[in-house]
């Protein structure tokens, strides 16, 4: 397991080749790239500022995957979120979940998706041409992670 901020961005196909190294029992390697759009609630976005706690923010996302991993049979799992200033079309977010089959692997990342937009303590500021302002919290995230709650949610 492995969960990295940073503010440098990231080669996702490095990344998932170093998730894999080569291991031969790995079947499936699922994956998510989150990236910084141009528009929201239907203004347009110049930049947005991801802000975190160091060592808190880590914290939790070492417990999400760590739920994940306890959920889902997977054997690898790499988390990396940027901070700092993006730009439209900037990546954000990485997360690569490796397992012997599909179902599991992305099961457990979208799980581990759901989870970093409801539980995990980042704060966003946009620039917009009306000013700046701070992204609220969607009920759609929080929609998208309760449903994870349910007694069918595990099943890949």
């Amino acid at each position: 397991m492995a969960v990295r901020i940073q503010t440098e961005d990231f080669d996702a196909g490095a990344e998932m080749a170093a998730l894999r190294r080569g291991n031969p029992k790995i079947g499936a390697v699922a994956s998510f790239i989150g990236v910084c759009r141009d528009v929201n609630d239907g203004d347009i976005v110049t930049k947005m500022t991801l802000e975190h706690y160091p060592g808190m923010t880590e914290k939790a996302l070492e417990k999400i995957v760590a739920e994940a991993k306890a959920r889902w049979d997977v054997m690898e799992v790499l988390v990396v979120h940027r901070v700092g200033e993006l730009k439209p079309a900037d990546q954000i977010v990485l997360v690569a979940v490796a397992g012997a089959h599909r179902g599991e692997a992305f099961a457990a990342c979208e799980f581990i998706m759901d989870y970093l937009k409801t539980r995990a303590p980042f704060w966003k500021k946009e620039e917009t041409p009306q000013g700046a302002r701070w992204v609220e919290a969607r009920s759609s995230d929080d929609d998208a992670a309760e449903r994870w709650n349910s007694p069918k949610a595990d099943v890949a």
